[in-house]
Order: structure tokens, then C-alpha cells, then sequence
């Protein structure tokens, strides 16, 4: 198992530990986990990456609140999980400016 799929295990575990136990560094410790796993990821993975992010963020997690009886525990879950993918985004979005403004790997030239 390599180490990306490590990170992203753990993330995904935390969401879902998070959602069901309160803590106040929840936020802070989701962010950290998504600002890390967003260094894993491929340059061609990048922009479904971001859509994700964007999809959840914008009420994905939400939709599941109507659902009876676990309805409101899977959107805890994905909101926690809109959490990691949004800085694994911004992680992301940072790494590929980066990479057009430093390594010259643009497509744009």
C-alpha cells in the first residue's frame, strides 16, 4: 500500500471519527489531512479533485440529510469529508501554479 493511499485512508477514517465525536480541532486536524493528501495527487487527477471539492462544498453533503434515521450522520460525514477534499484542493491548485510558474510545465507557452 503506498503511502497516498495511507493518507487518504486515514483522512476518510478521520471524516467519519469526526462526525460522531466532538472535538474542537476537528476542523484543524481535517484541514491538515487534506492539505497533505493534496500533494499525492496526479497532475491528471487534479481537476477531478477540485470538482469533487466544489460539488461538496456547495451542498453534495447536504443532499443526504433527507434520508430517515442515518440521513443526518452521512452528512456529518460528507461535510467532514468536504473538509479534506477542499484543502486537498487549494493543496493542489497551489502545486500545479507552482509547477507552470517554476518548472515551466504550462501548456501555455
Amino acid at each position: 500500500m503506498s503511502l497516498a493511499r495511507i493518507i487518504w485512508s486515514i483522512s476518510l477514517l478521520a471524516a467519519i471519527v469526526l462526525s460522531f465525536v466532538a472535538t474542537p480541532y476537528a476542523g484543524l486536524i481535517l484541514a491538515i489531512l487534506g492539505l497533505i493528501c493534496g500533494w499525492f495527487v496526479d497532475h491528471e487527477h487534479r481537476s477531478g479533485l477540485i470538482i469533487a471539492a466544489v460539488f461538496l462544498a456547495l451542498g453534495g453533503a447536504a443532499a443526504w440529510g433527507s434520508i430517515p434515521a442515518v440521513g443526518s450522520y452521512l452528512s456529518g460525514i460528507f461535510g467532514n469529508y468536504s473538509g479534506v477534499l477542499s484543502a486537498a484542493a487549494l493543496t493542489a491548485i497551489c502545486r500545479t501554479t507552482a509547477e507552470r510558474l517554476f518548472l515551466n510545465k504550462g501548456t501555455a507557452e
